[in-house]
């Protein structure tokens, strides 16, 4: 696979530990992540929109906004789950890059619309 700058820019920031000064050093080290799990996702996201480049794109420029600080965590969570709407496998996919606390889940009531939950909030 061929990986552009891009590919490498969201990778290293999805692999950087985020608050891990806050967290247990267990709780720190089980939300290690490694590139292979980065790549594999973002292939799959290629894959999925591969007849619709301009997903891909843009799923790397919400990384590279959330990289700049510009959207935080419930921001970038918001426009991923947003942009693969309707795609199950991704939005829960994302999981796996986000903090301590935070996940995306989908109601039980069927709605397609993803929720997340944060760290201190219920529901």
């Amino acid at each position: 696979h061929y990986f552009n700058k891009a590919h490498l820019f969201w990778v290293n920031k999805t692999l950087q530990p985020t608050n891990t000064h806050i967290l247990p050093p267990s709780t720190a080290t089980m939300r290690e992540l490694r590139v292979e799990d980065a790549l594999m996702y973002l292939d799959q996201v290629k894959m999925e929109f591969g007849d619709r480049p301009q997903i891909y794109n843009e799923f790397l420029d919400i990384m590279k906004t959330f990289k700049s600080q510009e959207i935080d965590t419930p921001g970038v969570i918001r426009r991923v789950a947003a942009l693969f709407h309707g795609n199950k496998r991704l939005v829960l996919g994302f999981n796996t890059f986000l903090p301590e606390g935070f996940r995306i889940e989908l109601p039980l009531d069927g709605s397609p619309f993803p929720v997340y939950r944060e760290p201190g909030r219920a529901g």
